[in-house]
């Protein structure tokens, strides 16, 4: 008789446990997986100013493990932002340049840190805005003068775009056509669809 007592307690138990560690191998991961590099690509989609950025839905069914008991009680972790460091932003920039028959710009990967930087706490925070990115370019030590261009577009990566919006305004193009040495650019893509870039001078 004792004996038919003590084997469902211990076959609860052990359905509890098993239950807790699937749950426990179940939970997300605490840091998000790295950003990986992507070729840019070029898009013919019009600029649109985000109201109120939302992840784009996905058509791809949530996966679970068939070792799971439990239904899964946490989404899954957000994808990773996409970093594009080297575009043809820096061409771009050089074209302008050369137009008005000033000096090409050579890249600086200390600059490039930095546009990296920007760009990816840009796509994070989901809004652009300048966060000492001058002043960190003086510490790359290429020159005595600094200056940041930053945007978004909610099409994705386009340069194209981006540089003619850049020449169009007077702050840019003065960076633009500023009396630097070098430059470096980061576009960052959130999740969302979203590109952000950061543009570097010294």
């Amino acid at each position: 008789m004792m004996h038919k007592l003590l084997a469902p307690k211990i076959g609860v138990a052990a359905f509890l446990l098993a239950g807790l560690l699937i749950a426990a191998l179940a939970q997300p991961a605490s840091r998000p997986p790295p950003a990986t590099a992507e070729a840019a690509g070029q898009s013919d989609q019009l600029i649109r100013h985000p109201v109120d950025p939302k992840p784009l839905p996905s058509n791809s069914p949530a996966t679970r493990s068939s070792a799971s008991l439990l239904p899964a009680t946490h989404p899954a972790p957000p994808r990773a932002p996409q970093l594009v460091v080297a575009s043809t932003q820096h061409r771009l920039i050089n074209q302008d340049r050369a137009s008005v028959g000033l000096p090409p710009l050579a890249w600086n990967s200390c600059l490039a840190a930095i546009a990296t930087q920007n760009a990816l706490r840009m796509a994070t925070q989901g809004y652009i805005s300048h966060a000492n990115g001058a002043t960190l370019d003086l510490g790359c030590h290429v020159g005595s003068r600094a200056g940041e261009n930053i945007g978004y577009l909610s099409a994705g990566i386009n340069d194209v775009e981006m540089n003619a919006m850049f020449m169009a305004s007077a702050e840019h193009r003065a960076n633009i056509l500023g009396p630097y040495h070098y430059v470096a650019t980061a576009w960052v893509v959130a999740p969302n669809g979203y590109a952000y870039i950061a543009v570097e001078f010294g």
